[in-house]
């Protein structure tokens, strides 16, 4: 399996390759040249770390059987996941589910690829022989860097510099962040917000007189933003297994389709939902749910991207996000892989902060996702009476996918919505959703929460009023090159 770039402007190459590198050098992101199929009913009756081995063995050619199955166990396993299935199924009604993404360290969907990334980028170094330091670099909308400085903690040959918005996370995100442990995790606020983050790193990948020096200083960098396929992948696996699930509890019979609601922001966890139904499994609609910053739902209702927009921050802040990497992935492949297109548009967003696809690419995609926003109150309500009907508590994320599933109209008889993030990373707005009442104090609504629901608190927040700050550095937006400099500067 070769990865090839969504502009044609690198050579193919391996899946450790793509890896290793992260991105495109020139711009762009890897994808496999093609998406292999996989028997869905062959894989029943297996456990998660089965599932994984499967479906990642041909995306992932050139890593052997048992380079994969050492990634798979290091990641997934009774000390890194609270559960035994690494996700867990919820039924909120005979007609909807919920999967569990949040039973990680870090009490985020993140931690099912950020757990085992880490493994893939060890062996891709030594698949392809990189002797230099890798440099992570992550810009994160709250939960990636989270997860990414838990993965990649400690990890040899590796440091992690995480750039998250000063302003644009919650409190729990932001303590979990500037407490995180480890000699080589680096956390830097920027007076922005996440698209300032993100482009401010991808503008970072593309400076070719950065990559120059720092090799020069024995320095190279890689990626853990699902802009790196190594984190996009692990992705496809729980879509798969969560098709599974539903066949061994009776709520679908195998090859009958299933829809998944998913809330997004950078399109990557609904793109490996849809790389999972062109791997075979039985997918019959993806609803694409948006917050306030609703630039998904007028591109796919509209067909013109236009980030020349007001940003909103929401109470859902990792969708708060108007620059959605993924989506050039989905257009490459709805267009056959039209990279001349893909470049095209690029370039225009890159210039006017806006394109328009073709009537063909817009008939596409609207075969196979059906957008969909929702505001504030509406999140809110969502949540109260998500609980008050189902004794089930979701966070804010999570509760933009329930309210659009509520009015959605399903091309199967089940649908799947994703649970993103643990309420308890969100407690203050969930408690004010439930109760009526709001507590300013994160840590009293942690306890609030508990009290109201007796659910377990998560452990990725029941001990982090007591840890200790680690990361104190903020800076500009267009001071992040001269933040990696210094920081590198002062590695040994």
């Amino acid at each position: 399996m070769k990865y090839i770039s969504t502009r044609n402007n690198h050579p193919p190459v391996e899946c450790a390759q793509a890896i290793n590198l992260g991105m495109v050098p020139a711009g762009g992101l890897f994808v496999p040249r093609d998406v292999p199929r996989i028997d869905i009913a062959s894989l029943a009756g297996g456990s998660y770390q089965d599932t994984a081995l499967r479906v990642l063995t041909p995306l992932m050619t050139g890593y052997t059987g048992e380079e994969l199955l050492t990634c798979i166990e290091h990641a997934y396993n009774p000390d890194t996941f609270d559960t035994e299935g690494v996700i867990e199924l919820a039924q909120l009604d005979e007609r909807r589910s919920v999967m569990e993404l949040w039973h990680g360290p870090t009490a985020a969907f993140k931690d099912v690829a950020l757990q085992i990334m880490p493994h893939f980028l060890a062996a891709a170094k030594r698949k392809v022989g990189e002797t230099r330091h890798t440099v992570i670099l992550v810009a994160t909308s709250g939960d990636t860097g989270t997860a990414a400085l838990q993965g990649f903690r400690d990890c040899e040959g590796i440091s992690i510099i995480v750039f998250y918005p000063e302003a644009g996370v919650s409190e729990i995100q932001k303590l979990q962040m500037i407490t995180a442990e480890g000699s080589n995790t680096h956390v830097v606020a920027v007076k922005g917000n996440f698209d300032d983050c993100q482009n401010g790193v991808k503008g970072l990948f593309s400076d070719n007189a950065l990559a120059e020096d720092l090799a020069k200083t024995g320095f190279t960098l890689s990626s853990a933003n699902s802009i790196n396929w190594g984190r996009l992948c692990p992705q496809i696996v729980y879509y798969i297994r969560a098709y599974l699930l539903l066949v061994e509890q009776g709520k679908l019979e195998m090859g009958a389709p299933v829809d998944f609601c998913v809330p997004t922001g950078n399109f990557g966890n609904i793109l490996a939902a849809y790389y999972a139904m062109r791997m075979g499994a039985p997918i019959g609609r993806l609803l694409c749910a948006s917050n306030r910053n609703k630039i998904l739902t007028d591109f796919f209702e509209t067909g013109v991207y236009d980030k020349n927009r007001e940003f909103f921050r929401t109470m859902s802040p990792a969708m708060d996000i108007l620059i959605s990497s993924n989506l050039e992935r989905f257009l490459y492949e709805v267009t056959g892989h039209d990279a001349d297109r893909i470049a095209l548009w690029y370039e225009d967003l890159a210039a006017r902060g806006r394109f328009t696809v073709d009537a063909d690419t817009k008939s596409a995609m609207d075969a196979i996702l059906e957008p969909g926003w929702v505001d504030e109150p509406r999140v809110l309500d969502a949540i109260g009476r998500t609980y008050r009907s189902c004794a089930y508590a979701v966070d804010t994320h999570t509760a933009v996918a329930v309210a659009m599933s509520e009015n959605a109209s399903p091309a199967s008889g089940h649908m799947v919505i994703d649970s993103t993030a643990s309420p308890y990373k969100f407690s203050r707005r969930v408690v004010e959703a439930i109760s009526g009442g709001g507590i300013r104090d994160e840590f009293r609504s942690v306890d609030k929460l508990h009290e109201l629901t007796g659910m377990p608190v998560h452990r990725a927040v029941r001990d982090l009023r007591h840890k200790p700050v680690r990361h104190t550095r903020s800076i500009s937006t267009g001071a992040m090159r001269d933040a990696v400099l210094d920081i590198l500067a002062r590695i040994e």
